[in-house]
């Protein structure tokens, strides 16, 4: 009862002091009105379609300074029509431009380039939005924006159907955007939305915004925006349907297969539809999807004793997939769409999938999905059943709920069924510098079994400089996720081959403060510290405790420097491999410390670099890690780069050695702003995989692609083929 009354007592703190918001809703608005002329997305305001648009003739500075006026210069207007809302963007400069790739949808080549970005909140709740940019060299990037606690983060991984065009001079570059209303989620019984727009400008390394609020948020944040005034209520978008059907085809051999002695060779088609509920309610559909034009995951070296979580870059998930991601504590996921069609890597067949994501009303969001996978290897076919919903209460605070489900007829492997339930409280407040959330979740299988929850409260407080988070975790031995990410409640025991369920309390509290010096080569620098505790929640005491302490330099030219400590102290609870060593390090007590040191070079140079050197104790022993990558760019067509990981670990008393190597080269070549290729070879000494991943893709028409996509995996021993694939992909999108 203590340990629940505590968060109540903190959250009623937080509310007392919580201040009054910069409300730049009220301060800056920009009145909106239609046109009855057309526009021409070709870069040039000469269309009549303009002649009555308002200008905004000036941003302000955002970051690395939040006073004044921004010196580079950029005017913006906007219009609309019966399809489309205009931005059109001109941005005046030297004409010395920083274009990093012409490639869409890379945040690096968006966000590192000179750039220019609308964000927008359709349904004025400050809660979710969406983002689109352009580089000056053209390359879009959208992206779907949400809340993580006070903070607003973006997807860039979700994909639609908008236009534009970038025309250079020598004193500025224009942008022109065409953004689709069947693209938006929007209410059609209001007149005004949240907008703000912001300008990259990478020779002087600044960014600026129309809005002016502290640098410690982002430039996107939904807390920030101007209002975008309506002349009337938008109408509901025409075109209800959207249908994507693919072909897909290609040749593969499995070498590691004895019985698969030649080339499988298949062709197969599916569908994706799009449909428009109303003007903020979809239902996304799919039939035997395919997502072999996915990008490979990055391999890593893990010297943990847990699994690590990949990001999801499959389409049919991202839409809207905060409102089922966004619950649980840190590394500790009711909900991860990885789980779903996906087996240490390998694709399950999926029969089919519904989404029905969006708003019900301006403070309601809810998400309902269904997946059926078929049966894959000793794995039964599986369905699976996620249904979320987000109440906004006090002005931006959310009361949000989870279900899921898995099951299926009969499986000896995964079990019958899987169920995890839960409620959350986020409060966030006005001025968005305090934010915290109370959190009980449960689950239950057909083992029925007891200490089965997860409940605890975290959040952090977001000032100028002073920045400082908090997190307190229960998670009982039987809270299994089996479509979530909970990796530390699992112990593999490397002697008998068993996993232990280990129940913990988490306790992590961190802080961060920042100088920004004027008239210094700096932008900023400062401490950071963070600590963790992770309690055996059976009453044996520490399972592992970690304390680190770090200082930080961010230089004007883009570079950074950064030193940083960490005390560790862990009691195994079984014997554990680290390096794949034949005798496992015994259960017990190590006690280590360790120490780095970072630094990049100018990231806008042709050449750029990283270096990272690690060294301390490590377990038993000691380790050795170097980190170094380089980067060369020819402006704007092409980017290539290598990066070598080099980690040397000896565990003193016969527990073994290890040197092992990542090494990962890579190219992207830009033909166009609509035709890239994508070319990466890992080498990964700790997984023995040599991999060649290629992959040409051709937007033919907006939201239709055409990719080929080469696949090769080695033993790094004498390079003996494991497997290979070619395939091709095409899509098609087609407005109903």
């Amino acid at each position: 009862m203590k340990l629940l009354l505590a968060p109540l007592l903190f959250f009623f703190v937080l509310i007392v002091h919580a201040q009054d918001a910069v409300e730049t809703r009220k301060a800056f608005s920009y009145d909106l009105f239609q046109t009855d002329q057309d526009i021409a997305i070709d870069g040039n305001e000469d269309d009549n379609g303009w002649a009555q648009a308002r200008t905004i003739q000036k941003l302000q500075n955002h970051w690395p300074i939040d006073t004044g006026n921004a010196e580079a210069v950029t005017e913006v207007k906007m219009t609309y029509d019966s399809e489309f809302i205009y931005v059109l963007a001109t941005c005046y400069d030297k004409g010395e431009r920083i274009i990093q790739s012409l490639k869409r949808d890379d945040e690096d080549a968006h966000w590192g380039s000179d750039n220019f970005t609308i964000v927008i909140d359709p349904m004025n709740n400050k809660q979710n939005g969406f983002m689109f940019g352009v580089n000056a060299g053209g390359s879009q990037i959208e992206a779907q924006l949400n809340m993580d606690g006070a903070r607003t983060q973006y997807d860039e991984n979700w994909d639609n159907k908008w236009f534009s065009s970038v025309v250079r001079y020598e004193d500025k570059w224009v942008v022109e955007m065409a953004i689709p209303f069947k693209t938006l989620r929007y209410s059609t019984n209001g007149s005004e939305w949240g907008v703000n727009f912001i300008r990259g400008d990478m020779e002087r390394n600044v960014y600026s915004t129309w809005t002016q609020f502290p640098l410690n948020y982002s430039g996107i944040d939904l807390n920030f925006m101007g209002t975008l005034d309506w002349d009337q209520n938008p109408a509901k978008a025409s075109g209800k349907v959207v249908l994507v059907p693919y072909i897909a085809g290609g040749t593969k051999r499995d070498f590691e297969d004895a019985e698969q002695r030649t080339y499988q060779r298949e062709v197969d088609t599916g569908l994706d539809a799009k449909i428009s509920i109303t003007g903020s309610l979809s239902l996304d559909l799919t039939l035997n999807p395919d997502f072999s034009n996915v990008d490979v995951d990055q391999q890593v070296t893990n010297l943990s004793r847990f699994s690590i979580s990949l990001p999801e870059r499959r389409n049919f998930f991202l839409e809207n997939g905060d409102i089922f991601s966004n619950f649980g504590g840190w590394e500790i996921n009711p909900f991860f769409s990885r789980r779903i069609g996906l087996i240490d890597g390998e694709q399950v067949p999926i029969t089919y999938g519904a989404r029905l994501t969006g708003n019900v009303g301006n403070s309601t969001r809810v998400g309902l999905m269904n997946v059926q996978t078929q049966e894959f290897g000793e794995v039964n076919a599986q369905n699976y059943s996620v249904m979320a919903v987000h109440q906004q209460v006090l002005d931006r605070s959310i009361i949000k709920g989870i279900f899921i489900n898995r099951e299926t007829d009969a499986n000896v492997n995964l079990g019958k069924y899987a169920r995890n339930g839960g409620l959350e409280f986020a409060f966030i407040s006005k001025d968005a510098k305090i934010n915290n959330t109370v959190r009980f979740h449960g689950a239950t299988t057909d083992e029925h079994l007891g200490n089965n929850s997860h409940y605890g409260f975290g959040g952090n407080y977001n000032g100028r400089s002073l920045r400082m988070g908090w997190d307190f975790d229960v998670v009982g031995e039987n809270y299994i996720t089996d479509l979530g990410f909970n990796p530390r409640l699992e112990n593999y025991n490397a002697e008998t081959e068993e996993v232990l369920r280990q129940g913990y309390t988490r306790i992590n509290p961190w802080a961060v403060y920042r100088f920004y010096p004027e008239g210094s080569s700096l932008n900023s620098h400062g401490p950071r510290s963070w600590h963790m505790v992770w309690l055996n929640q059976d009453g044996s005491g520490l399972n592992e405790r970690a304390h680190g302490y770090a200082y930080d330099f961010q230089f004007k030219n883009t570079s950074n420097f950064r030193l940083q400590a960490q005390q560790r102290e862990v009691n195994l609870p079984v014997p554990t491999s680290l390096i794949g060593a034949d005798v496992p390090l015994p259960e017990g007590n190590y006690q280590f410390t360790q120490y780095w040191v970072n630094y990049n070079t100018d990231l806008r140079k042709i050449i750029s670099a990283e270096f990272r050197v690690q060294y301390g104790d490590f377990f038993s022993g000691d380790r050795f890690n170097t980190s170094t990558s380089l980067n060369f760019r020819a402006q704007p067509w092409g980017t290539f780069g290598i990066s070598h990981d080099f980690n040397q670990v000896d565990l003193k008393e016969n527990f073994g050695q290890a040197t092992l190597h990542f090494l990962l080269a890579n190219a992207q070549i830009s033909f166009s702003n609509s035709m890239f290729w994508t070319t990466a070879v890992q080498f990964n000494s700790q997984a023995e995989n040599y991999n060649i991943f290629s992959r040409f893709q051709w937007r033919y028409r907006p939201m239709s692609d055409f990719f080929l996509v080469y696949t090769d995996n080695y033993t790094t021993d004498g390079l003996q083929v494991k497997n290979r694939q070619l395939v091709f992909k095409l899509t098609y999108w087609l407005n109903m």
